[in-house]
């Protein structure tokens, strides 16, 4: 084989292999986080906590786009005091400025990442594919609280405020029948 023809091949490899990645971030970074405990992965429950104690602490809210993503997204209120062990609700907004629907998803960790084990989130939209259209604003909330065994962990126990921060991703758009079963859902 030339030996142009085979770089132009190895390089195209490269560039294959990079574009799955880039598809394949978010899935990954999912899992990563979920496995490893990684960038502050918080904990899933179905229902609050039994336990609601009288200290407080602030959890403040962060959102941000990926550099290709054209939204606008904001959480709606800069940060909530809640008692620790009560469920707290929080909204975030994005809005679709563009002419053209634009699919979407986010991650998100928790700050600072030793107290990812005590943020316990009960209902969320991150990892769940969020389509817009041109023009849309929607309103999406996070369920939460943190576990009061926080208190009985040495290293965080003192922790004053616990950030969530979700960072919206542009996804491919569905396949026309899943796009439509997604719009009927809405």
């Amino acid at each position: 084989m030339d030996p142009k023809a085979k770089t132009v091949l190895q390089l195209l490899g490269v560039i294959c292999f990079m574009g799955a990645l880039t598809v394949a971030a978010v899935p990954f970074y999912d899992w990563f986080c979920r496995v490893t405990g990684f960038g502050g992965a918080t904990v899933q429950a179905d229902a609050g906590s039994d336990v609601i104690l009288d200290q407080e602490i602030r959890i403040r809210f962060a959102a941000n786009t990926a550099r290709d993503m054209p939204w606008e997204f904001r959480p709606m209120e800069p940060h909530v005091d809640i008692r620790i062990g009560e469920t707290g609700l929080a909204f975030y907004e994005a809005y679709n400025p563009t002419s053209e629907p634009i699919a979407g998803t986010a991650s998100f960790n928790v700050a600072p990442f030793d107290v990812g084990g005590y943020f316990v989130k009960i209902a969320c939209f991150c990892f769940e594919l969020q389509v817009l259209q041109p023009g849309e604003r929607v309103e999406m909330p996070v369920t939460f609280f943190v576990d009061p065994e926080i208190l009985d962990d040495p290293t965080v126990r003192d922790t004053p405020a616990i950030t969530l921060s979700y960072t919206f991703h542009v996804t491919d758009m569905p396949e026309n029948d899943d796009y439509a079963a997604l719009d009927a859902g809405n």
